[in-house]
């Protein structure tokens, strides 16, 4: 059962036979049973078959903001300190020396930020398009227009995260001047941090 947007107002359900005899057009918002919010009836693939029309990529319309996009790491790193912390407690366990252990404590925290990076670059890439943050978030990494990215740019995307540091954090306070609200680094390697509705 369809709901469809005409004249600006929701009307229906429709099942698909009455939806032939509608004014559907490859713009007309239609939503089902299971989608969080309306999509244009050129999106839905059972629309494509019945209507004959053609899918045409659509820029983004929603945008994550700053302070989810930073709790969404604060969970990342949430998981990873804890996976961490749990390995420590078992070398803990096996080494016996105080010096020993805190020598093997500080020469290891640099595996906390390489762990961060390559789990963010590959599940950016991945057919989910987000980390365990941003999926608790419902926001996804993609391309200009939502798209999944390959590990190649997902890559860039997380190495150039550096320069958005090294600008004193001003490369992640630039979605704040930027109307897609991405940072420097999402600028840089063209790609976008959305998320499926306005709420």
């Amino acid at each position: 059962m369809y709901t469809v947007v005409i004249d600006g107002k929701p009307q229906g359900p429709y099942t698909l036979d009455e939806l032939r005899k509608l004014n559907i057009k490859p713009g007309t918002f239609i939503r089902k049973p299971g989608m969080d919010d309306y999509k244009e009836a050129h999106e839905l693939p059972e629309l494509r078959e019945l209507m004959g029309f053609r899918f045409q990529q659509t820029v983004p319309q929603y945008f994550a903001s700053f302070d989810q996009r930073l709790l969404a790491s604060a969970i990342d790193y949430f998981f990873i300190v804890l996976i961490y912390v749990s390995l420590m407690v078992v070398v803990y366990l096996i080494v016996n020396n105080q010096k020993e252990m805190l020598m093997i404590l500080l020469s290891t925290l640099i595996v906390i930020p390489i762990a961060k990076f390559l789990y963010s670059s590959l599940a950016e890439a991945s057919i989910k398009q987000a980390t365990i943050g941003k999926r608790i978030l419902a926001i996804k990494v993609g391309d200009m227009f939502g798209n999944r990215l390959s590990l190649g740019v997902s890559l860039l995307r997380n190495f150039l995260k550096i320069f958005s540091v090294l600008t004193l954090f001003f490369g992640y306070l630039y979605s704040f001047l930027n109307k897609k609200q991405q940072c420097l680094h999402d600028v840089m390697a063209n790609t976008l941090v959305v998320k499926d509705r306005l709420i």
